[in-house]
């Protein structure tokens, strides 16, 4: 097992401007190159599905605070099986357009839930499962993890929507790439400068999910 006790760049980065996790930097690279929270956009319903400790929705939330002048409030549903770290949000985990779910994303009554509340322009997972130190086998979690996220791209998702979603390379993972390409307009592998260069870890996107696959 990696030992990441040792804060890197990004880690005292995310700490000087209020974020609990790196992880931020990986979506907010890919936000800046792909427009997944294009300010031109209308008003936005965004699904984070393994949302804790909540760096991604935090940065979601906080880029929408600034386009609040818009006539209809953007929405975030945060799903995770662990609670948020409140230690930076300043009340936005409080407020109205933001939803926390705590439970599991394959669970009936947690799927009924976050339905409810979409059809969602962007699906976003930086989800990862309980790491054993067996490649393989964390492949393998993390696939079925991706599958999950990606159902809700099937079934949740609005038309012209967009999906991030965690993997860890290896395995079947082609297969999940091929599936995202056949529901969106553009599917693509994409490594954010700030994942670990020991890391298999890489991200999965589908831009603009076409109406009829």
């Amino acid at each position: 097992m990696a030992n990441y006790e040792k804060l890197d760049h990004w880690s005292l980065k995310a700490q000087k401007e209020s974020y609990p996790a790196r992880s931020v930097y990986k979506l907010k690279e890919m936000d800046e190159k792909f427009g997944l929270l294009c300010p031109s956009s209308g008003p936005l319903k965004i699904l984070d599905l393994g949302a804790a400790p909540g760096s991604w929705s935090l940065y979601a939330l906080r880029k929408l605070d600034k386009r609040s002048h818009l006539p209809v409030c953007s929405l975030l549903t945060a799903v995770d099986l662990s609670p948020l770290s409140r230690q930076y949000d300043k009340g936005l985990f409080d407020a109205q357009n933001f939803c926390f779910i705590q439970g599991d994303i394959t669970a009936a009554e947690i799927r009924e839930a976050i339905h409810a509340r979409g059809p969602y322009n962007l699906v976003i997972s930086d989800a990862a499962p309980s790491t054993t130190g067996n490649r393989s086998v964390d492949t393998l979690r993390s696939l079925a993890l991706a599958e999950a996220v990606l159902n809700y791209a099937e079934t949740a998702m609005a038309s012209g929507g967009n999906l991030v979603v965690k993997v860890f390379q290896g395995g079947d993972t082609a297969s999940l790439l091929k599936r995202i390409r056949e529901l969106f307009k553009t599917g693509k592998s994409f490594k954010p400068e700030a994942c670990r260069s020991e890391s298999f870890e890489t991200y999965y996107l589908g831009l603009g999910r076409n109406t009829h696959v």
